[in-house]
């Protein structure tokens, strides 16, 4: 029964308040629409405008920082190669060595190449940890 009630009193509200609202309305319905139509479409432009403006200054910083992250990875990527050719050099050297040394000697030259091994490996992260920065620092840019 109150349920009844409630639901009639609601109906009867928003009648009431549909009827005040257009009785007392200073435009039409055409003209209502239109000015909301009119207000939708400006701000929609607006957003347009904006975005079109971020990704231009979006683009504009990528263009000018792209050039010095080429010439900063070309760089690492000579002395990475720089430092494996002395590598091989160096491993060819001890092998040449080893291969000349009696028997007794070649047991300490493999436990050097070994090391020389290790020693390879550390300057190849050695020069990596080198690129993180310059590559950290490129983004930073950004």
């Amino acid at each position: 029964m109150k349920l009844v009630r409630i639901a009639i009193g609601a109906v009867v509200g928003a009648a009431a308040g549909f009827a005040a609202g257009v009785l007392c309305a200073p435009r039409s319905g055409a003209e209502s629409r239109a000015m909301a139509s009119d207000a939708v479409n400006d701000a929609w432009d607006s957003a347009i405008d904006t975005y079109e403006r971020g990704q231009q200054v979006v683009s504009e910083k990528i263009k000018g920082v792209r050039p010095n992250m080429d010439a900063t990875t070309d760089e690492l990527r000579a002395k990475v190669d720089l430092a494996r050719e002395r590598m091989d050099q160096l491993r060819d050297s001890l092998v040449n060595a080893a291969d000349a040394a009696p028997e007794e000697e070649v047991v300490e030259e493999t436990e050097t190449i070994e090391v020389e091994i290790v020693a390879d490996e550390v300057a190849d992260e050695a020069v990596e940890e080198d690129a993180a920065p310059e590559a950290e620092a490129a983004e930073d840019e950004e």
